[in-house]
């Protein structure tokens, strides 16, 4: 996962949320230090006056929601075939840990001197790697999707649950997100 996915609150939560209901089953999400440390770069360059406490919260939260799944070492070895210098780091993360899929919204991905056919993984977005995920287990995603509708409803609300997907860059997933907030009554009432 690379640390534009991480930075957003709202893709890291649905991340995190899905990995734990599934306990693991569908998906771990893998980080680094690196991509770590620039993902709180971010948070701190978008929010110059947050109290050093905040930054330290969540900083831990993250490392505490992803413990097991460090990737404590790695090579860049110029295997990378992008452009930009900045992304070998993640390449040769997903390389070592041996992922499956990367999920970024960085387009040096996709540039299009990038071959994705010669990478040994899939580059997925967030909005199509949680398409995926709902397509392989839409009982988790509608779990997830209560259990963040319940939250979204103790919230003073300037958006939906909805809205913050589609903000987030990830429009068919939000659509996925309407249509289990469409049937969770229904569930709610079975269950």
């Amino acid at each position: 996962m690379d640390a534009n996915v991480l930075y957003s609150k709202t893709l890291r939560d649905w991340l995190i949320m899905i990995q734990l209901e599934s306990r693991g089953g569908l998906y771990e999400l893998c980080w680094t230090e690196d991509i770590l440390a620039e993902a709180i770069y971010q948070y701190r360059r978008r929010h110059p006056n947050v109290p050093g406490g905040v930054i330290t919260q969540i900083r831990d939260s993250i490392a505490g929601s992803l413990a097991g799944a460090r990737i404590d070492d790695f090579e860049i070895d110029g295997s990378f075939p992008g452009d930009d210098p900045h992304d070998q780091h993640v390449h040769a993360a997903a390389v070592a840990a041996g992922a499956t899929y990367l999920i970024t919204a960085d387009g040096g991905f996709t540039s299009p001197g990038i071959d994705l056919d010669t990478l040994p993984y899939e580059v997925h977005t967030p909005d199509s790697f949680l398409v995926l995920v709902d397509d392989s287990a839409p009982h988790r995603v509608r779990a997830v999707t209560r259990d963040q509708e319940r939250y979204w409803d103790r919230r003073p609300r300037s958006k939906s649950l909805v809205q913050a997907l589609q903000d987030a860059g990830c429009p068919d997933f939000a659509q996925r997100v309407l249509g289990h907030l469409c049937q969770l009554p229904a569930d709610d009432a079975t269950a």
